[in-house]
């Protein structure tokens, strides 16, 4: 399961992707299919997993959620596993029951196990593997800064962060956020962060305000 959300109704919405290898025991490697799956009565019981979306081309796979700010409209964000694409991005204006067709990110935004949350300013901070095709931090623990109208108008963002420097190629970060009712957000991964290290699990409280002074500074630095 890649990410959870409770619609208006009540219920929760989980999903998750599968390859055909597990979800119908094939053994056989095939298409890449995202799922739901819903409970009524809390999480005591799922009801039979249904197609949420998939690609004939691209490999959609670990599905990250965010509602839009009026909470009318979900976003997913997916993984691309054939690395042939950018990462993809799928809506929903009906609490998860139809989907759009998906489109592709920016390459801001390509990567891998997305998790998202607005900060006190109504900004999203957005957690993720950076697995961008020509990007410096590939592989790195990331976020990305921007609104939720960056998301629906394909555009860059605001700014990204390298939060942590990933010392084996791409092993590390199913990314895990907390707000906390002071402001702080905590991200929580796992990665190889110790060259020669064995990989381990740490923990960044950072706040909007010490990481937006860091990128004017660095700008101001750079003659920006």
């Amino acid at each position: 399961m890649a990410d959870l959300v409770r619609t208006s109704s009540g219920d929760y919405l989980a999903f998750f992707h599968d390859d055909g290898r597990f979800f119908r025991n094939s053994g056989k490697a095939g298409q890449f299919v995202v799922y739901k799956t819903r409970s009524t009565d809390g999480g005591l019981t799922w009801g039979e997993p249904e197609v949420v979306v998939t690609d004939s081309l691209a490999d959609l796979c670990e599905p990250g959620l965010i509602r839009s700010p009026d909470g009318k409209q979900l976003a997913m964000l997916l993984r691309e596993n054939s690395r042939t694409f950018n990462s993809f991005i799928t809506f929903s204006n009906d609490e998860g029951e139809t989907w759009s067709r998906p489109l592709q990110l920016p390459g801001s935004l390509t990567g891998d196990r997305h998790q998202a949350i607005y900060t006190p300013d109504g900004r999203l901070f957005i957690s993720f593997r950076d697995m961008g095709h020509e990007s410096p931090t590939k592989g790195d623990w990331l976020a990305w800064v921007g609104t939720y109208e960056d998301l629906v108008e394909g555009r860059e963002g605001q700014y990204r962060v390298r939060i942590l420097d990933n010392k084996r190629q791409w092993d590390s970060t199913y990314p895990a956020l907390e707000l906390l009712p002071d402001g702080t957000i905590v991200a929580t991964t796992y990665g190889h962060w110790t060259e020669g290290e064995e990989p381990y699990i740490v923990t960044v409280h950072l706040r909007m305000e010490e990481l937006d002074a860091r990128v004017r500074a660095l700008g101001e630095t750079r003659g920006g």
